[in-house]
């Protein structure tokens, strides 16, 4: 019998944010994915930065305040940093996206340049091209 494969898996914002509350939206295979004792979860700062933006923004709330909540997850929970990089600023460009947004181009770059599974819920992201994406179900 062959080795499995390590599946190395980027969060998308929303998908972090699931995991890490334990939501409900966070689909089963999604959770059995992250649990796998094969998996490496990566997290990119455009990640961070979007959730420091929702909670800015009272569209989420992070305890005790949103900095700490941040600190707190990095040392709680074994994630790898995906960075920016020269690289990953170029393939904003390369990578096909459904929409102009920032964030998802980073996103979709990162995945791609360090060849990293993105997992989201956002429809645009998972019809977009050029790295590799996995819905949330």
């Amino acid at each position: 019998m062959g080795r499995s494969q390590t599946l190395k898996i980027l969060f998308d914002t929303n998908v972090f944010l699931w995991h890490v509350f334990a939501d409900r939206k966070l689909g089963r295979k999604t959770k059995r994915l992250l649990e796998r004792v094969d998996s490496e979860l990566w997290l990119s700062p455009i990640t961070l930065w979007e959730c420091l933006i929702l909670e800015r923004d009272g569209r989420v709330q992070l305890e005790p305040n949103a900095l700490r909540w941040v600190r707190d997850i990095l040392t709680k929970h074994e994630l790898r940093e995906a960075p920016l990089n020269h690289e990953v600023a170029l393939h904003t460009r390369i990578v096909h996206v459904e929409n102009e947004d920032p964030a998802d181009r980073f996103l979709a770059a990162t995945a791609a340049v360090y060849d990293l599974t993105l997992v989201t819920g956002d429809d645009l992201l998972l019809k977009g091209s050029g790295y590799l994406v996995l819905p949330n179900e």
